[in-house]
C-alpha cells in the first residue's frame, strides 16, 4: 500500500498469517478432542472475573473467529484429582469459553499433569501480544489483496472500526509517524485523534507534539482538540463579525432580514442529531461525512470524541435528537 511519501515506516512484509501469531505455539504430541462439558476452569488461576480477556465483547469476539476457523492452538488441561474423569484447564480458558460461544460440543487440548499455579502466571507474562504496528501491517497486507475492511474485521475477529483504527497507522503524518515510531504513544485511539485534528489544524498539532515534554495522554489530545476547535470557532466568528461591519446597509437586505424573522417550523429540526450505541458505548452519527461505501456510516464516541468508520448494522439506534 502507497504511503503517499510520508514516513510512517510501517512496512507490510514484517509478519505473516496474523491467525498463526494471534495463537500459540503447539506442544509435542498430538491433542484429544475433549467434550468441553467435561472440562471446568480453574478457580485459583490468576485472571480474575474482571480482566479485560474476559468481557462479554472480547469473549465474543474470539467466539467469532472460532466459528468460522475453530480453535487452532489447542488448549492445556489437567486431570482433576477431586472429580475423576473431569479435568481443570491450566491455559486457555478464553478459547473455551469462546468454543461455548460459538456452540461448539468439543476443543482439542493437551493433558498436562505437571502443571502448578506457577506455571499460570509464566504462561501470561511470557506471551507476547501483538503491537498495533504488527496488526496494521497485516491489515495493509490483507487490503493490498483486495479485501474489504468489513471482511477483515470478521476473519481477525474484531469490529469494522478496529479495523478503520489501525488503518490509519498506515498512512500517518510525518509528525505523528514521529511521535508513535519513537513510543511517546503506541495508543491507537490516541494516534486516531491527532490524526482528525492534524486534518484541520496541521501546523498547531505539529508544534504541539514538537514539544518533548508535553505528556500525549488520552486526556491531554482530548483537551488540544477541544481547544483547537473552540478557537476555531471563535477565529470564525471574528471574520464573520469584520466581514459583517464593512458591508453598507442596503434595502435590499430587507428580504434577508424578513426570514431571519421568520417564525421557525415546529415540524423540522434545526439540526439533526442521530444518538446510537456501538460496542456499548455512547456515539452519535457523524451526518455530514460520506463513508466509502453502502452500509457504512462515520460515528463519533461522547466520552472520548473519537471518530470512525463502521459498519451500520453494529449499530444500535438511541434517540433522534434536535442540535
Amino acid at each position: 500500500m502507497e504511503t503517499n511519501g510520508k514516513s510512517s515506516g510501517l512496512g507490510l512484509d514484517k509478519i505473516g498469517d496474523l491467525a498463526s501469531l494471534l495463537n500459540e505455539p503447539s506442544q509435542a504430541g498430538g491433542p484429544q478432542e475433549i467434550p468441553l462439558d467435561l472440562i471446568d476452569e480453574d478457580p485459583n488461576q490468576p485472571r480474575t472475573v474482571d480482566n479485560p480477556g474476559f468481557s462479554a465483547q472480547s469473549i465474543a469476539e474470539i467466539g467469532e473467529t472460532i466459528k468460522i476457523r475453530g480453535v487452532k492452538s489447542p488448549i492445556s488441561v489437567r486431570e482433576n484429582l477431586e472429580s475423576p474423569g473431569r479435568y481443570l484447564i491450566n491455559h486457555g480458558a478464553r478459547r473455551y469459553r469462546g468454543s461455548k460461544y460459538a456452540g461448539k460440543t468439543t476443543i482439542p487440548a493437551f493433558v498436562d499433569n505437571d502443571y502448578n499455579q506457577a506455571d499460570q502466571i509464566i504462561e501470561n507474562l511470557q506471551r507476547n501480544e501483538l503491537t498495533p504496528r504488527e496488526i496494521a501491517d497485516y491489515i495493509g497486507r490483507e487490503l493490498a489483496k483486495g479485501k474489504k475492511k468489513i471482511a477483515i474485521a470478521k476473519e481477525i475477529g474484531k469490529s469494522p472500526s478496529f479495523v478503520t483504527q489501525h488503518v490509519v497507522l498506515l498512512d500517518l503524518p510525518d509528525s505523528i509517524a514521529t511521535v508513535f515510531n519513537n513510543g511517546r504513544t503506541n495508543d491507537v485511539t490516541i494516534i486516531n485523534e491527532l490524526v482528525q485534528a492534524h486534518k484541520k489544524h496541521p501546523d498547531k498539532v505539529t508544534a504541539w507534539l514538537a514539544d518533548e515534554a508535553q505528556e500525549i495522554t488520552r486526556g491531554s489530545v482530548k483537551l488540544l482538540r477541544e481547544f483547537l476547535e473552540d478557537k476555531g470557532a471563535k477565529d470564525f466568528e471574528e471574520d464573520g463579525d469584520d466581514e459583517e461591519s464593512g458591508q453598507e446597509p442596503d434595502d435590499n437586505n430587507g428580504d434577508a432580514k424578513e426570514k431571519k424573522t421568520k417564525e421557525p417550523d415546529p415540524d423540522k429540526l434545526k439540526k439533526a442529531i442521530v444518538q446510537v450505541n456501538h460496542d456499548g458505548r455512547a456515539a452519535r452519527i457523524i451526518l455530514n461525512r460520506r463513508p466509502s461505501s453502502e452500509g457504512l456510516a462515520w460515528l463519533k464516541y461522547e466520552d472520548d470524541g473519537l471518530e470512525f468508520e463502521t459498519d451500520l448494522a453494529t449499530v444500535q439506534l438511541v434517540a433522534l435528537l434536535e442540535g
